[in-house]
């Protein structure tokens, strides 16, 4: 979903990949204000290059491009958008449009740029609006709606959430409690499996949650207890916080720093996501035979991440291109191993490996965008007074 590391992503909303600085993940909230100028930048080489993995934060939407001339699309995504390096490459080919990604820090600010900006956008696609956020961006008429060719084929939920095309699901997953299987293990403690479980004095001090005020996961972390508790999620927050939960700025910040299972820290439970373990197994060196963390099912709030055209592109046309290609089986299918997440086409084949060490809540918890968008402000308003106090 999924989205970026800061309000949102994913989410995404993103997913831890490796050690090294990430996503989830497919993607902070204290930087949402700050808008980022992107810098035009048109140079002889950028037509021969499907992609700009090194992220600069440059944008371009070249309104003197000729009819004859190769477009150039600008791909607006967050910092964990990191797709394979040749993955356009079959797109230019076929079309002979070029794809530039420029990333814009999380999908919070990307979101809150494209508001800014509506009309008269930065880019000519984004990638990494989620479900938290999607009825913000809609509300700011940001996008041109467009019906993919491949709309059969995507997941219903994700289509169902975004009517009439404003904007495409691409893909999903689950913000969910972590624990550090060792450690459970050797002290003999029965992990916490439901968010109710986690108000214990059994967790006193062992839980670590990136704040939804700056996090993607963290404000999905704060919906899962609003669905799960309705008009009492404030009293299981008091309850947490006198139970010693720890709240940090970000997802990286509380699942390297602190989170037994992936650094020298103290809290073995943390607020990640639902194909973690697979990041854990595969990008370990050498690999385990099985994942060192695993996932609390009944805690998972789903996250869905969408892309969509933004209103004013001057290369319309070329765009419900780039949005079918990103829906297309090969785009999809590149997803699970390097985003970590969930296709939206229901066509696209899943790696085993991902599989094997995934988790897909059947019943997970989630909010209507248009609740959320109603009432995003007071719910955290009233998170900073009754847990940051």
């Amino acid at each position: 979903m999924h989205l970026p590391d800061v309000v949102p992503s994913r989410m995404r909303r993103t997913l831890p990949r490796t050690r090294r600085t990430l996503p989830r993940t497919r993607r902070s909230f204290i930087g949402l204000l700050v808008l980022v100028t992107l810098t035009a930048a048109g140079c002889a080489q950028d037509a021969s290059r499907s992609q700009d993995n090194g992220g600069a934060d440059t944008s371009t939407n070249d309104s003197t491009v000729t009819t004859d001339a190769p477009v150039t699309l600008t791909l607006l995504a967050h910092d964990s958008f990191t797709p394979s390096e040749t993955i356009f490459d079959a797109f230019t080919a076929d079309t002979g449009i070029v794809v530039r990604v420029v990333r814009g820090g999380d999908a919070g600010a990307i979101v809150t740029k494209a508001v800014v900006s509506a009309g008269n956008p930065e880019g000519d696609v984004l990638w990494g609006v989620d479900n938290t956020l999607l009825s913000r961006a809609v509300d700011a008429n940001v996008f041109t709606p467009y019906v993919t060719v491949h709309r059969d084929d995507l997941d219903a939920a994700g289509v169902a959430l975004a009517p009439d095309g404003v904007v495409t699901p691409v893909d999903s997953g689950d913000v969910c409690i972590n624990y550090d299987k060792q450690w459970f293990a050797e002290r003999r403690i029965n992990p916490p499996l439901t968010l109710q479980a986690l108000a214990s004095a059994n967790y006193r001090n062992l839980l670590v949650a990136p704040s939804p005020l700056t996090s993607s996961p963290g404000l999905a972390f704060m919906l899962a207890s609003i669905a799960e508790f309705g008009d009492e999620w404030t009293q299981w927050w008091t309850t947490l916080r006198d139970n010693g939960v720890l709240i940090v700025d970000s997802w990286s910040h509380a699942y390297y720093s602190h989170f037994t299972a992936a650094s020298d820290g103290e809290r073995p439970i943390v607020v990640s996501y639902a194909t973690s373990p697979p990041a854990e197994v595969i990008f370990a060196d050498p690999r385990p035979t099985e994942a060192p963390t695993a996932v609390a099912a009944l805690t998972c709030f789903r996250q869905y991440e969408f892309a969509g055209i933004l209103r004013g592109t001057k290369h319309e046309a070329a765009a419900q291109k780039l949005i079918d290609f990103l829906v297309s089986r090969q785009f999809q299918e590149d997803l699970p191993l390097t985003q970590f997440v969930w296709p939206s086409n229901r066509n696209a084949t899943v790696p085993q490996e991902f599989l094997d060490y995934s988790l897909r809540p059947e019943n997970p918890l989630i909010l209507d965008p248009t609740i959320i968008a109603a009432r995003r402000a007071e719910w955290l308003d009233t998170f900073s007074d009754v847990v940051l106090r």
